[in-house]
């Protein structure tokens, strides 16, 4: 009898051992970060909303399921210049119809989601709710020790049961697959309706094709979808695409910190490309959700093109555009464009904004309006400064570093509590650059005015600064140039000589332009072009 016993306690041990065997190795960790959100767990679980609390009425709520792609850092509020793309997920969708509920957790994976947080948000499911699932860069390392948060591979049935070594703490642990179909289930068991989302695209590039890598688990969540019958977007693909467009430098600048943490600007692009993948999914069982979300078309500016004419877009502070309107008043040089630009062969768009710097006009949205209406061919002056140097986190925050390096570095403004992660002078040039570039469009650099202040009857110059740094970035990207600021400094010290002479070409202050002050910029504009032989300089008077 005790024999026996030996016996059938070696064979379960080598059938244990077999069936152990045929389980695959968890994913390796290619993230290669430390995540400390799930290391904060209880903290983090009082930030985040309480589930179903953000329910209006009887209205349905769409719950977010995800890691800190999705919802990045405890507080998910930026302070470590990282965003997930839930944050800016609830601006595609009517509030009145629908609310938006980010439930997602840095470090989490999906097996860990699934058994630590997801039964409050389950239980908070009413019929017609919508759950969002969009995880598993955090599956992987291993299934019993440390963060053990590792789900078997693929979509299988298998099961592996594991002690975890350092608490003693039980568990089964299931395929990515079956985690994404115990989601689906649990979710339509109250009455809502799942939604997979593939992964975002991390910054990583396949050495054969030369595009962003798609992760397996895309193929993963797509087989589970078709036999669950719930709607799938492929989010890896949507953002992999815009990222692959971008060159490398603008591919960058969407990551922070690491090569999976978005930027803001991969928030966003991340989750704009979600709200596509949505709106223009044919899957039938998407509509009740596509009619609760607002329209995406994206902001231009609404101007009437003639055909076989390129378009000048003008962007700038209150040097560039003003007032304009009374003889007496403050004018920017961009009111004289029709003195200087051939209408019969060219048009012009004046997008300028007084009070901006480079910072304000990219957050303002007012540089989106003009990347959106860029066509091949069409021809960008960026002329900023005036307003670059100041605050960059209190009063009006509108400053930025003080260089052309690439650089960055997070601030919280006082204004408002916010943290945001500003870049340099040089920096927002090389973005205006690029982005007017990747359009097919041409990319003019213009110094800002000179102001009225004089030192041994000379005007002031800034080479040292804002001349260097315009120089510096000329210098790194090739772009056209138009010294406007020693220019138009040159010719004052010529013809005026001093404050006083020079006073009836500025209006109100040092620095803005009076209607005489601003002809002569514009005229100087043209100047320039034709000096430095721009592409543009053909279509000028």
């Amino acid at each position: 009898m005790k024999l026996k016993l030996i016996l059938s306690a070696m064979l379960w041990v080598l059938v244990s051992l077999n069936i152990e065997a045929q389980i695959a190795e968890p994913l390796r960790d290619v993230n290669k970060v430390v995540d400390n959100t799930y290391d904060s767990l209880t903290i983090a679980m009082t930030a985040r909303p309480v589930p179903g609390s953000s329910r209006k009425e009887k209205k349905p709520v769409l719950f977010l399921v995800g890691n800190s792609t999705m919802r990045n850092g405890t507080l998910g509020n930026g302070n470590n210049g990282q965003w997930g793309w839930g944050y800016y997920f609830q601006k595609y969708f009517d509030e009145n119809k629908i609310s938006v509920e980010n439930q997602a957790l840095g470090g989490m994976s999906s097996r860990t989601f699934y058994t630590k947080l997801w039964a409050p948000v389950r239980d908070a499911i009413r019929p017609g709710d919508w759950v969002i699932i969009s995880i598993g860069h955090n599956d992987n390392g291993p299934y019993d020790r440390g963060r053990a948060r590792a789900s078997i591979p693929g979509v299988g049935k298998d099961s592996l049961n594991v002690t975890i070594k350092e608490t003693g703490e039980k568990e089964t642990v299931y395929t990515y697959g079956e985690y994404m179909r115990r989601y689906i289930r649990e979710t339509r068991a109250r009455g809502g309706q799942a939604v997979l989302m593939s992964l975002t695209p991390r910054d990583a590039y396949d050495d054969k094709t030369g595009k962003i890598v798609i992760k397996e688990h895309s193929r993963w969540l797509m087989q589970v979808a078709a036999e669950e019958g719930v709607p799938f977007i492929d989010l890896n693909e949507l953002s992999g695409a815009k990222l692959d467009g971008y060159s490398k430098w603008k591919e960058k600048y969407h990551f922070y910190g690491d090569h999976i943490h978005t930027s803001a600007f991969g928030a966003k692009m991340n989750a704009r490309c979600a709200a596509e993948g949505i709106a223009c999914s044919p899957n039938p069982m998407l509509i009740p959700l596509q009619q609760m979300m607002l329209p995406l078309a994206l902001p231009i500016y609404q101007v009437k093109r003639e055909a076989g004419k390129p378009m000048v877009w003008i962007t700038g502070d209150s040097t560039v555009k003003n007032e304009d309107k009374n003889k007496e008043g403050m004018w920017g040089w961009g009111a004289f464009a029709n003195m200087i630009f051939d209408k019969r062969k060219i048009q012009w768009y004046n997008a300028a904004q007084a009070g901006r710097s480079t910072r304000t006009y990219l957050n303002e949205g007012r540089w989106e309006r003009v990347y959106n209406s860029l066509q091949p061919g069409d021809f960008v002056l960026i002329q900023f400064g005036h307003n670059d140097i100041g605050s960059i986190n209190k009063e009006k925050a509108r400053g930025v570093i003080a260089s052309s390096a690439d650089t960055c570095h997070v601030y919280r403004n006082e204004n408002d509590g916010k943290y945001e992660l500003v870049y340099s002078f040089g920096w927002y040039l090389k973005k205006f650059i690029d982005d007017v570039r990747e359009k097919g469009a041409i990319p003019i650099l213009i110094s800002l005015t000179p102001r009225n202040e004089w030192v041994n009857h000379k005007i002031e110059r800034r080479n040292d600064t804002y001349g260097k740094w315009y120089r510096d970035i000329v210098k790194e990207t090739g772009v056209d140039f138009v010294d406007l600021h020693n220019i138009t400094a040159d010719w004052l010290d010529k013809h005026c000589g001093s404050k006083e002479k020079s006073s009836e070409y500025f209006k109100h202050d040092h620095t803005h332009s009076s209607m005489k002050g601003a002809y002569l910029n514009a005229k100087n504009i043209a100047k320039g072009l034709r000096a430095e032989s721009c592409s543009l300089a053909k279509y000028l008077k």
